[in-house]
């Protein structure tokens, strides 16, 4: 099988490790930074073009910071997501919120903030209005129902519990220009980690048709829609990333027919893509702790699923690098497995690699997003110490390792000498 490059040696990663043990998350401001600039490239075409990172994926007040600087928004869905963006200086329409279920504090901060909101049901826009107040700028989100596929991941939109059905998008407009809002968007995201890159100029077709009916049905005029975003990146070494200059040249043709063909020009659009920023462009490094043999081999890994969680949770394929071995045949079949005490704990199941030792090192690739950010504490576990690799070889932690007096922080330990049972 092919190998996945590596931005360092085994000799920089054992430097790494006399000052910061394994395991821990690192990654790649050089490429982070190449991808981003690419990314905004591929869409120079649409005046006002932005993509709004979806923090989620990596929720790191640095990378944040180095994506800000490239031009990128932040895109939120929660309170403590909200008050990142807030910290790193983050105001106005540089952040969205695109949550569910959302509560009044949510919204408060995101008004506070000047962030654009976007509603994910017809009832919010009451519940908006009664808690905080309506702003000037609304966005709404469409889910389109049978209309579009979903994938694996997120599942089909008619049992999503995102979004407004046709009709009520419809409605929501009629409701919110009634309210003399002045400005409007529109958004929908209906799959995660695709890579078939005609799904996004179809998702494109869906929302362009849409703002043509809402203008003529309500005479709102859409001022920004929002793609969502959904595109994958290549796990395995044989798949082939998304070609954004494909991507983009359908979407432009789309919006030369149909948005300047219909007199609803200008339309910026957004995207809130996570995973195709930042994932390939981290990575778990893990030390063997304890090779086993029962009925199968395993080979048991300082890290957990608290570090990883996207194999155990989806049974995803993330590719494995044992550091010095690169070149060395495939000959032994592992389960790469953590210590938490649940039989799912695996990165890999009957892995082909190399023969594998105790102490040896081995990076799981493509962990930059929904790696980290996933963790918990579930037995106990602590999360990882995050790293970045500077543009000039620096290494420079981005975040510590939690330690045992962190989690029980939030325990009362003096007011159990009182309790009695």
């Amino acid at each position: 099988m092919a190998e996945k490059k590596l931005p360092f040696s085994k000799e920089q990663i054992e430097k790494i490790i006399e000052t910061h043990p394994t395991p821990f998350h690192i990654y790649d401001e050089k490429a982070i930074r190449e991808n981003a600039r690419n990314f905004l490239n591929a869409f120079s075409w649409n005046e006002g073009f932005k993509e709004y990172f979806a923090i989620k994926a990596a929720p790191n007040p640095y990378l944040m910071k180095i994506l800000r600087e490239e031009g990128f928004g932040i895109d939120c869905s929660s309170i403590a997501e909200l008050e990142l963006a807030k910290r790193v200086g983050m105001r106005g329409e540089e952040i969205i919120l695109t949550s569910n279920d959302t509560p009044a504090y949510e919204f408060q901060l995101a008004s506070d903030l000047g962030a654009i909101i976007n509603l994910d049901d017809i009832s919010h826009i009451a519940f908006l209005e009664k808690h905080v107040g309506l702003p000037d700028t609304i966005s709404m989100r469409y889910n389109p129902g049978d209309l579009k596929q979903g994938n694996l991941i997120i599942g089909h939109p008619e049992d999503a519990k995102y979004g407004f059905t046709h009709e009520q998008i419809i409605e929501g407009y009629k409701i919110l220009k009634s309210k003399a809002v002045k400005h409007f968007g529109i958004h929908t995201m209906v799959a995660s980690n695709e890579l078939d890159p005609d799904y996004f100029i179809e998702t494109a077709e869906i929302l362009f048709k849409l703002i043509i009916e809402v203008s003529e049905k309500t005479g709102v005029k859409i001022e920004f829609a929002n793609l969502g975003g959904g595109i994958g990146i290549p796990y395995k070494p044989e798949q082939k990333p998304v070609n954004l200059e494909y991507v983009s040249a359908g979407i432009q043709k789309l919006y030369q027919k149909m948005i300047v063909g219909n007199g609803l020009a200008p339309l910026k659009l957004l995207f809130e893509s996570g995973r195709a920023i930042t994932g390939p462009y981290g990575y778990l490094v893990t030390k063997v702790r304890h090779i086993k043999k029962t009925y199968k081999q395993f080979a048991g890994m300082d890290a957990c699923m608290v570090n990883l969680m996207r194999p155990a949770m989806y049974g995803a394929y993330h590719h494995i690098t044992v550091l010095g071995k690169e070149n060395e045949a495939l000959t032994e079949k592992y389960d790469v497995t953590g210590s938490l005490c649940e039989n799912n704990d695996k990165f890999a199941i009957d892995r082909m690699l190399p023969k594998v030792e105790t102490d040896d090192i081995m990076v799981i690739h493509d962990a930059g997003a929904h790696g980290h950010a996933m963790g918990f504490n579930y037995n106990g576990k602590l999360k990882s110490a995050e790293l970045l690799l500077r543009e000039n070889g620096e290494i420079v932690p981005i975040r510590r390792a939690e330690t045992v007096e962190d989690y029980f922080a939030t325990l009362d330990f003096d007011g159990l000498k009182d309790f009695s049972v």
